[in-house]
């Protein structure tokens, strides 16, 4: 059975007042809440600890290392050596395209060609290896390309393409094969892509984004409109009988 669209967004809203409405007189629900926030805010890892007891046979150090090599300009995350770097379960997997493996992975970049089209300067940072994962190394880069040549039907105008941070990760076999790498923006309000990564990104930033959702700037369903309209009323009048 269908749920009415007005009955189910209406039911969102009610969780959302109760769950975050102020100056609740259940005591009960308070110390819960309390318990809660002292978890979720005030517990760190010992992240030394954790890389010291691994039994992954490749040191963090030794891991970003790996990384490095990967992604510099002779190896190019498996398009500059054949594939030679990737492991033969390989997965590409990013916030819209993935999981793909290992050919498909290679083809689609060789078809965007997209170091043709742009000078292209990845800013790569922060590089860590993931303590409770300790076959993945984090990192994040924030692109910047000019629009040197055609793409997608775009003429070379000259324009720079700013993106926003994007964080990324690459997991690790224990042979240094490279077994998953993907991507995520993390930022969408920085940048002139729209707040889109990948390939998607240059697209958008020349005026060519692919005519699906998934290759446009991010926007809020109806429902989500709605939900936070009607917790807002809600929200509103119950300030009201409070007053």
């Amino acid at each position: 059975m269908k749920i009415p669209l007005f009955a189910s967004v209406a039911a969102l809203a009610a969780a959302r007042v109760i769950a975050f409405a102020p100056g609740t007189n259940n005591a009960k629900s308070a110390t819960l809440l309390e318990a809660a926030s002292d978890s979720m805010f005030d517990t760190f890892v010992d992240e030394a600890e954790l890389l010291q007891s691994s039994d992954f046979p490749i040191s963090p150090e030794k891991l970003m290392e790996r990384a490095k090599e990967i992604l510099s300009p002779s190896v190019g995350i498996g398009t500059k050596d054949g594939g030679e770097c990737l492991a033969d379960d390989f997965e590409f997997c990013a916030a819209v395209v993935g999981p793909i493996g290992k050919e498909e992975y290679l083809n689609a970049l060789d078809n965007f060609s997209l170091e043709d089209a742009f000078d292209i300067t990845p800013n790569f940072f922060g590089m860590s290896v993931d303590p409770m994962q300790p076959n993945r190394v984090w990192f994040f880069n924030r692109v910047k390309g000019i629009h040197k040549g055609t793409f997608m039907g775009a003429e070379p105008t000259g324009k720079e393409i700013v993106y926003p941070p994007q964080i990324q990760h690459m997991d690790f076999n224990e042979d240094g094969k490279l077994v998953e790498y993907g991507f995520y923006t993390c930022d969408r309000r920085q940048g002139n892509t729209g707040g889109l990564g990948g390939a998607f990104g240059f697209m958008y930033g020349v005026g060519k984004p692919l005519p699906i959702p998934e290759c446009q700037p991010y926007k809020r369903s109806f429902r989500f409109r709605m939900l936070g309209f009607i917790g807002s009323l809600a929200q509103k009048l119950q300030r009201k009988k409070k007053d």
